[in-house]
């Protein structure tokens, strides 16, 4: 901020408070205090600099200063009283401003994450956050091994990051429900690429997923629920990369719109798994491993920990059991579809 010259209304009385106190040698009174604060928040409010304000109160004191050299030391302390009273209050109005900011930014987040408020209401406010909601935005979700906050020392972590990359670049990080947040122009693909490298890191090996950029003020709702499926995805069938693309995903929101489909497919396809000694889950994992191997049955045998005779002994059970060789391209399909969906409805789990 450019320095202003400080109108006289902040510093009215001072001039008066000090004669008298060095004078008298009193202390200031609680009111001549508390009016102190009142004009240093009014300062505040105004836009005006904590030094700006300080070296208009010393400058003053130097005009007003009591010409008697045994009143000096009762000046100083009148001084010492003023700027402390000023400065205080000015903190708090400080405060309070930061308050509201965060109160205003906290509720149009909410706003518009959940798609409540008017849209055009909540385009005006969304520019005074950088955020220009005629434009497309995608939405990165990073969560970590425990919840964040605003201020919490992750989020501020990797929001410098950013800045120090990209500057504003109508940028937005916040947190909700505990997960870190970013916001960024739909064709500013690095943005959230870079965002998910450094929360990854600041999360300690946390998951990040980014939804498909969309195009207005519900296009950020729908890239942010995007992402949050994601995830949840994710943790259904046990992906672990660090960073995962909706739009690499599209196929499990497919699959899993027609639940009672993929309830069907599984129970007619898995259903005689649970007939197996040991239940359903141990032959269950074999497929499911087998085929994130790309049906190489050594690959498999080694996540599994089994040796390749132990699995193809597995392999030839689930042919037995179900009708359906998992080495078969004919029914690979429709094995794998199979337990993708018992993984989406944690089955048999699920049906305990």
């Amino acid at each position: 901020m450019t320095e202003r010259e400080i109108p006289e209304q902040y510093l009215e009385g001072y001039a008066h408070i000090l004669t008298e106190v060095a004078a008298t040698g009193r202390r200031l009174t609680r009111d001549e205090i508390v009016s102190r604060r009142t004009l240093g928040e009014r300062a505040a409010e105004a836009g005006f600099g904590l030094r700006s304000l300080v070296g208009a109160h010393l400058s003053a004191a130097r005009e007003a200063w009591p010409r008697a050299a045994d009143s000096a030391d009762g000046a100083l302390a009148a001084v010492q009283q003023v700027v402390d009273a000023f400065a205080e209050g000015y903190e708090r109005a400080q405060r309070m401003a930061v308050r509201q900011e965060e109160a205003a930014r906290r509720e149009f987040i909410d706003d518009l994450l959940y798609g409540r408020s008017d849209l055009g209401r909540l385009a005006e406010r969304a520019e005074r956050f950088g955020l220009r909601l005629s434009h497309a935005h995608a939405v990165a979700v990073a969560r970590g091994p425990i919840a964040y906050d605003d201020g919490d020392p992750v989020p501020r972590q990797v929001e410098r990051a950013l800045i120090s990359r990209f500057g504003d670049r109508s940028i937005l990080l916040t947190t909700k429900d505990g997960r870190l947040l970013c916001i960024a122009p739909g064709h500013q693909g690095e943005v959230l690429t870079h965002f998910a490298k450094q929360a990854h890191a600041a999360t300690d090996g946390g998951q990040v997923a980014i939804g498909r950029a969309q195009s207005g003020a519900g296009g950020v709702v729908q890239s942010y629920e995007e992402a949050l499926s994601t995830l949840e995805f994710a943790e259904r069938l046990g992906l672990d990369d660090p960073v995962l693309r909706a739009a690499d995903l599209l196929v499990y929101p497919v699959l899993a719109r027609d639940r009672q489909a993929m309830a069907d497919l599984v129970h007619n396809t898995l259903g005689p798994l649970t007939t197996a000694r040991g239940g359903a889950q141990p032959l269950l994992d074999t497929l499911g491993a087998y085929f994130d191997a790309g049906c190489v049955a050594a690959e498999a045998a080694r996540r599994l920990s089994l040796s390749v005779r132990a699995l193809t002994y597995r392999l030839e059970r689930i042919h037995k059991l179900t009708g359906a060789d998992p080495s078969d391209p004919s029914h690979r399909y429709m094995l794998q579809t199979a337990v993708i969906g018992a993984r989406l409805l944690d089955w048999p789990a699920g049906e305990r």
